[in-house]
């Protein structure tokens, strides 16, 4: 029963994060990149083409709701996806896919 609850608490979290806010597809890019191999802002900034301020912005949210770790400190600081995440990597990956379709249409539009 804790385990179902605690399911849909991250499943609740992450549709807020990624689907229901501004900034939900940079956090997705972010989580993704770091998923492949743990990486730092300034790695992330230069892969995703994003600014450096508004890549640290997106990991302070995804570690302050404990969905990315980090190790290090200042610029040497490495993300992580989280246990809880990697646990439940594919309730993220329905919320993406849902939101891909969306932009699709969005494009074709």
């Amino acid at each position: 029963m804790a385990s179902r609850h605690r399911n849909r608490s991250i499943k609740h979290l992450l549709q807020w994060l990624i689907a229901g806010t501004r900034g939900g597809v940079n956090r997705a890019l972010i989580i993704h990149a770091i998923r492949e191999e743990p990486k730092n802002a300034n790695q992330l900034s230069s892969i995703l083409e994003v600014d450096y301020r508004t890549v640290r912005h997106h990991l302070e949210v995804l570690e302050k709701n404990k969905l990315i770790t980090s190790m290090g400190d200042r610029y040497g600081k490495m993300y992580f996806l989280s246990n809880e995440l990697e646990e439940n990597f594919v309730i993220f990956e329905d919320i993406w896919n849902r939101i891909g379709k969306r932009l699709k249409r969005k494009e074709k539009e």
